[in-house]
């Protein structure tokens, strides 16, 4: 029963991070579109920025200390891309440069986007795995 719930645990981080990635993606498609200004947009991106990156770092850390190596090989590159640019000082968005970069930072969001939705759908498919080896056990 701890895999199943280990699990979905790990469902629970990943939704997090999706509702984190769809936020800055609205962020940036209201700016696009002249909603909302430039330094509105910027400041609530760079307010989610840590948590998303604090959240993928415990993702990775809980699938090893979970004992699921084949997905926390997975998480390593996203984490690994997230600490470059933390360490580069490339991370939070800048105001005065949003707009030459919006179409870089969309495009750097649908890939993290993108990725999420892949480990969402290995998770899902090894959570119900997970519940149906428990489902035989019983």
């Amino acid at each position: 029963m701890g895999d199943l719930y280990a699990w979905l645990v790990s469902f629970f981080f990943i939704v997090a991070l999706l509702v984190i990635i769809v936020w800055q993606l609205m962020c940036l498609a209201d700016l696009e579109f002249d909603y909302i200004n430039p330094y509105d947009s910027s400041s609530r991106i760079n307010r989610v920025i840590m948590p998303e990156f604090l959240v993928q770092g415990v993702l990775c850390f809980f699938y090893l200390v979970t004992g699921h190596w084949a997905m926390a090989l997975l998480s390593v590159p996203y984490l690994y891309y997230n600490v470059d640019l933390y360490m580069r000082r490339q991370h939070l968005v800048d105001v005065t440069e949003i707009y030459n970069m919006l179409k870089w930072e969309k495009k750097q969001r649908l890939f993290k986007l993108a990725y999420l939705i892949l480990l969402l759908f290995l998770t899902i498919f090894w959570m119900i795995m997970a519940a149906l080896d428990e489902h035989d056990h019983e």
